[in-house]
């Protein structure tokens, strides 16, 4: 096991709370990033999708929050297609022809995102048995 001299370290603080924090808001700044930089492309690659059918209007104009819950559907409908194909929200000759650059972007910032809480889990768990 660890010794208590280590927890009360610089890096034990790091690596506790440092580390996902870091990551996590590094996602939500590349989400971000996303919206207002690349929502142009994706609705145009998702053109004949109902999901951007009756919201591309208002995407990216919401606020903070909802751009963020927007970006986080998109990705989801991405990165999970034949759920979202079955459901209607997504058109599979949209989905066949999405660029693969913005396909990276957004497995890279879903990636972040959950690499930030599964680490913030173990961490917890890590403090529940130390």
């Amino acid at each position: 096991m660890t010794t208590e001299e280590f927890w009360k370290s610089w890096l034990a603080f790091w690596i506790v709370a440092g580390g996902p924090l870091l990551l996590g808001f590094t996602g939500l700044a590349f989400s971000l990033y996303l919206t207002h930089r690349h929502l142009d492309a994706i609705k145009e690659a998702l053109k004949n999708s109902r999901y951007i059918y009756l919201w591309g209007d208002s995407l990216g104009k919401r606020g903070l929050i909802w751009s963020l819950l927007e970006m986080s559907k998109i990705a989801g409908m991405i990165l999970l297609p034949k759920s979202h194909i079955r459901v209607g929200d997504l058109d599979p000759v949209d989905f066949k022809n999405f660029p693969p650059y913005l396909k990276r972007y957004l497995t890279i910032v879903t990636t972040m995102i959950f690499t930030a809480m599964i680490w913030m889990a173990a961490v917890a768990i890590a403090l529940e048995f130390r």
